[in-house]
């Protein structure tokens, strides 16, 4: 069993199946409901876990009564939580998703963790301290820029150094990614992922290399994987499924990947997240496909 750190946004999901969008002004009744916490780190958290593992999920919760229903649901899982905001009597932020049944495609409406910054100063003591591999999504950048800089050259208590793979899920550029990519081993993209002057995945690819990342991933949901790996480019086809709603789909494959890539290759770690992530593809919600997929 390893132990993952998984950093960054913690919110409450509500997850619809619908026939299709509402237009303006119009009421519709949902096929199906979901409640859930959600968050990339947080389904990738839930994801290593499920895959035999131990996940600690380091975000901002706090005591409002919505942060309860988070709680209850990770703690079902097994996912430990690291709380940088304990005190915080704020709602965590709450997405709202609809998922259209013909195409799995899904509409989102949330706020993300812009207004729930946290300071270094709340890492918790000894954070690290038996961490096999570290996940950070950019919503805590602060933490997360921290947390990657002792990862990559951590020294434990006996002296001995212990460097901490760190992965990044790249989902979306957010201002200050760049303090933390000096310390990324491996940076996990999808095409909705755009630094400063990048269009093509080239010019991700070209940008992220220039931080010495050796291990570079962009992803784009059906079709394949483009991958830079120690100076080699490939292209890694993945699973054709019939999808029936792809929320945190790449967070799955996120949480998947950091449990493989402690076992084999990167390009191998990469065909067999995304395996795992076209088998959550294939039920309503971000937790059904658990139900229903053994370790």
């Amino acid at each position: 069993m390893s132990n993952g750190l998984f950093i960054g946004m913690v919110t409450l999901d509500l997850i619809y199946l619908v026939e299709q969008l509402p237009t303006s002004n119009q009421k519709i009744v949902a096929i199906d409901a979901i409640t859930s916490a959600g968050g990339p780190a947080t389904n990738a958290a839930v994801a290593f876990q499920h895959l035999g593992n131990q996940a600690v999920l380091m975000g901002a919760i706090g005591t409002h009564p919505t942060a309860d229903l988070i709680l209850t649901e990770l703690q079902e899982w097994g996912v430990e939580i690291a709380d940088l905001a304990p005190k915080r009597t704020e709602s965590p932020p709450v997405s709202s998703i609809m998922v259209t049944r013909s195409t799995g495609e899904r509409a989102v409406v949330s706020i993300n963790a812009v207004k729930f910054q946290i300071g270094r100063e709340q890492i918790p003591p000894n954070a690290l301290d038996g961490v096999d591999v570290m996940l950070i999504d950019g919503h805590q950048m602060e933490i997360g820029a921290a947390l990657a800089e002792q990862a990559s050259s951590k020294l434990t208590q006996l002296a001995q150094a212990q460097s901490i793979p760190v992965v990044i899920d790249g989902g979306s550029w957010k201002p200050g990614f760049e303090t933390v990519l000096p310390w990324v081993d491996y940076a996990i993209c999808s095409a909705n992922f755009h630094p400063p002057g990048c269009e093509t995945p080239q010019d991700v690819i070209d940008y992220l290399s220039e931080f010495k990342i050796q291990h570079i991933a962009i992803t784009n949901g059906g079709n394949a994987i483009s991958l830079l790996s120690n100076g080699e480019s490939e292209e890694i086809q993945v699973p054709r499924v019939a999808a029936i709603d792809t929320v945190g789909a790449g967070d799955i494959f996120h949480g998947a990947f950091c449990h493989f890539i402690l076992q084999t290759t990167f390009k191998q770690a990469l065909s067999q997240s995304a395996q795992i992530a076209a088998r959550a593809c294939q039920s309503f919600g971000t937790r059904n496909w658990m139900r229903t997929t053994s370790v």
